[in-house]
């Protein structure tokens, strides 16, 4: 099985209201993806980092193989939510992908 582990930092321009509203899109929009797309086994957003954390929300995702972790990165339900949901609100993004 393989890892794909995400942290983003939000865009400074929002106010804490607006970047509430937007980890909640976030959240909903990629754990929506559960059960849509081939080889995704599970799916999370931890959208409430202790205040020592200096990302707002984490992407956690396990996936059969690397193959189906690229297939998800081009599955068309994935790229709807990374382009309206994900991309036009964070500033900044790590990602870490590894074998379990």
């Amino acid at each position: 099985m393989v890892k794909h582990v995400i942290l983003w930092t939000l865009k400074d321009e929002y106010s804490l209201t607006e970047k509430a509203k937007i980890k909640a899109g976030i959240k909903s929009g990629l754990e929506g993806l559960k059960g849509s797309i081939p080889g995704l086994i599970d799916i999370k957003v931890n959208t409430e980092p202790l205040i020592s954390s200096n990302c707002d929300l984490m992407l956690d995702s396990t996936f059969d193989n690397e193959d189906s972790l690229k297939g998800y990165s081009v599955h068309p339900a994935h790229v709807e939510v990374a382009n309206t949901m994900v991309r036009p609100y964070t500033a900044s993004r790590v990602c870490m992908d590894y074998e379990i």
